[in-house]
């Protein structure tokens, strides 16, 4: 008999390529990992892992578990699920990880809704960066992410995940007030952009990925002279000249944009789509499914 949280173990070492690391996302140590995968692999017969320079990864045999255990282990999201579910009494915590701007425009509003439809739904709010909350609902650290599209993130049809679009925004184009472009009328072509100082995330941040794609469809790599997660800092920047950004427009509400102007952008690409996720089979559970449902309805409100 397979135990299923040994499988759930090979799966943060999958995702996290360290004894280690897999061991500090599953709030375990590193001896109780080896231990656990050993166990594993007396139960199934075959050598699961091979070391590879300071990591491991996983061989043929392993490979061919782990795509077992994702089937397993959202099975079990389910059969959980549906207990909650026949217990009735919906009450508890649902923790829930979203990048800054995620909480302003849907979150916050979802709390609102849960107050008066769920009352014995409560959050607990995470504020997260895009390409963290995807990680922390697969290690079991959020039952919920909203999260973007980046590059590296899960795919859309990843098992171990099942998410619900919300909304998608478009990025707007942040020029100092006396650039060339700032009384343009209509939007403004990324490509008339190509030789400006740039001002950006830093990489890592999603972002940071749609505005290299805006720009490498337009023609060129953009020359970022100024690094910054901070959106205000970016408009900040901007206003004292100090080159143009792409910045989304929900990050811009409420901004002191100084000497500084937005102006739409002529590409499809500088758009930043939101999603919900949660793991497979947990989508149907008593506490999830109402916060799920009144993130939709604030996304729906927001478009």
């Amino acid at each position: 008999m397979i135990d299923a949280r040994r499988l759930r173990t090979l799966r943060a070492v999958a995702d996290h390529r360290t004894v280690t690391a897999a061991a500090a996302a599953l709030y375990l140590t590193p001896s109780a990992v080896s231990q656990q995968l050993a166990a594993l692999e007396l139960e199934t017969g075959h050598h699961l892992l091979a070391r590879e320079g300071r990591g491991v990864r996983l061989t043929a045999a392993g490979e061919i578990l782990l795509g077992h255990a994702d089937v397993v282990l959202a099975q079990l999201e389910r059969a959980e699920a549906d207990l909650a579910a026949y217990s009735a009494g919906v009450s508890g915590e649902v923790t829930v990880a979203s990048f800054a701007t995620g909480i302003s425009l849907v979150l916050a509003p979802a709390i609102g809704t849960l107050a008066d439809r769920a009352p014995g739904v409560r959050l607990k709010v995470l504020d997260a960066e895009g390409d963290a909350s995807l990680p922390m609902v697969l290690d079991g650290r959020a039952d919920l992410a909203v999260a973007v599209e980046y590059r590296g993130a899960p795919r859309a049809d990843d098992a171990r995940l099942t998410r619900v679009p919300l909304y998608a925004e478009p990025f707007e184009a942040v020029l100092p007030l006396g650039h060339p472009l700032a009384e343009s009328e209509g939007p403004i072509a990324v490509a008339d952009l190509a030789d400006e100082p740039w001002i950006g995330p830093y990489p890592g941040n999603p972002c940071h990925d749609v505005v290299l794609l805006a720009c490498e469809h337009a023609g060129f790599q953009p020359r970022l002279v100024h690094s910054s997660d901070d959106f205000r800092a970016v408009v900040a920047l901007a206003s004292a000249g100090a080159g143009v950004a792409l910045v989304p427009r929900s990050a811009l509400l409420g901004v002191d944009l100084g000497r500084a102007v937005v102006r739409p952008v002529d590409s499809a690409l500088a758009t930043r789509r939101v999603f919900a996720a949660v793991r497979a089979g947990a989508d149907g559970h008593p506490l999830i499914r109402p916060v799920l449902d009144a993130l939709a309805e604030a996304a729906a409100a927001t478009a």
